[in-house]
């Protein structure tokens, strides 16, 4: 059986239309699945090397932003020679629609994973219409 590699790379994140990042530093969009169920949709984001500190989540208008930031951890009285792992920051925006209920967002992070939570708004919910005969 022939073993099959599949290397996995982080995409780098271009830079937002609205103004220039004032860190110089690489910036990489985190994949992420999405996920619906009947009441609610998820987003779970891979982040390596977030935590609750370190992340922030915006909803401005229709427009969703994660935001990570990640420093290199070098021991102290160490000297960083070859670095393989790209070490950056990581963006991603979404816009959502109105099926979205934004009051009621949430999120949560464990071990560099980002869940996102977004409930559906009433209206948004399929619902059964009830049928009359008519007379």
């Amino acid at each position: 059986m022939e073993d099959v590699k599949r290397e996995i790379e982080k995409k780098e994140a271009s830079t937002p239309g609205q103004g220039e990042r004032t860190r110089q530093r690489r910036v990489y969009t985190p994949d992420v699945d999405i996920m619906e169920k009947k009441d609610e949709m998820v987003v779970i984001a891979d982040m390596p090397g977030v935590d609750e500190k370190s992340v922030d989540v915006t909803l401005d208008k229709n427009v969703l932003t994660i935001h990570g930031r990640v420093d290199a951890e070098i021991p102290e009285n160490h000297k960083l020679l070859l670095s393989e792992y790209g070490i950056g920051d990581f963006q991603r925006t979404f816009t959502l629609s109105d099926e979205v209920d934004r009051d009621r967002i949430r999120a949560t992070v464990k071990n560099g994973v980002l869940k996102l939570v977004l409930p559906k708004a009433e209206a948004a919910k399929m619902r059964k219409i009830p049928i009359q005969a008519e007379a």
